[in-house]
C-alpha cells in the first residue's frame, strides 16, 4: 500500500503569459512517517516525438515527512525556449509532476498545455520564429492524468512494477473502471501494463 497519496493538485496563475513561472499547489497525505525525502520534479515536454527535448524545470526535496496532510506550492521558471523545436513551440504539449521516494517514482501527474498567440492576426499568420513574448500558456487544469506505480516503501528487495493510470478521458479508447480515488481530483482509474503517461 502506498504511504503517500496525492489528494489534490491545483494549477495556479492559469492561463498566463508563457514567460511566467509555472505553479502548482500540491496537497498530499502521508499515512505514516517517512524518514527520507520525497523528490518532486516538474518536467516540460518539448516535443512529443523525442524525450531529448524534455526539460526538468525544477527538482525539490521535501522531508522528512510526518504522518498527516501536507500542502506546498511548487513553482518553476518557464522552459528554456531555445531548447524547444520551432515546430513544437505552439499548440498542445504536456507538463509532468513526478514524485519519488528512495529514487523510485511512485506517482506522475500529467497536464496538457495549449500554447497559442493571444493576437488573432498572429494566430492566423504565425511568424517563422515563435514570438514567445506574445504566447499565452493555458494548462488544461480540469483534465489531469495520473499514473501511480507500486514501489518498495521499506527496505525489502522485491521490485513491484504495476502501474495504475487515472484520469483517462472517454476518447482514450481504454476501458474505465471506477475505484477508490480521491474525490477532489475527480479521476476514474484504469489498470495499465505500460508506464507511459501520454
Amino acid at each position: 500500500m502506498a504511504k503517500v497519496q496525492v489528494a489534490n493538485v491545483a494549477v495556479l496563475d492559469n492561463p498566463s503569459p508563457f514567460s511566467n513561472p509555472i505553479q502548482f499547489e500540491i496537497t498530499f497525505e502521508c499515512i505514516e512517517e517517512l524518514k527520507e525525502d520525497l523528490e518532486w520534479k516538474m518536467i516540460y515536454v518539448g516535443c512529443a516525438e523525442s524525450e531529448e527535448f524534455d526539460q526538468i524545470l525544477d527538482t525539490i526535496y521535501v522531508g522528512p515527512i510526518p504522518e498527516g496532510r501536507h500542502m506546498f506550492v511548487f513553482q518553476a521558471d518557464p522552459p528554456d525556449t531555445s531548447r524547444i523545436p520551432v515546430n513544437d513551440a505552439l499548440g498542445v504539449t504536456v507538463v509532468l509532476l513526478t514524485c519519488s521516494y528512495r529514487s523510485q517514482e511512485f506517482v506522475r501527474v500529467g497536464y496538457f498545455i495549449n500554447n497559442e498567440y493571444t493576437d488573432p492576426e498572429l494566430r492566423e499568420n504565425p511568424p517563422p520564429q515563435p514570438q514567445f513574448d506574445k504566447v499565452q500558456r493555458n494548462i488544461l487544469a480540469d483534465k489531469p492524468r495520473v499514473t501511480r506505480f507500486k514501489i518498495n516503501w521499506d527496505d525489502s528487495s522485491s521490485s513491484p512494477t504495476n502501474a495504475i493510470t487515472e484520469g483517462m478521458d472517454a476518447q482514450s479508447g481504454v476501458e474505465e473502471t471506477t475505484q477508490d480515488v480521491p474525490s477532489t481530483l475527480g479521476f476514474t482509474e484504469n489498470t495499465q501494463n505500460s508506464m507511459e503517461v501520454m
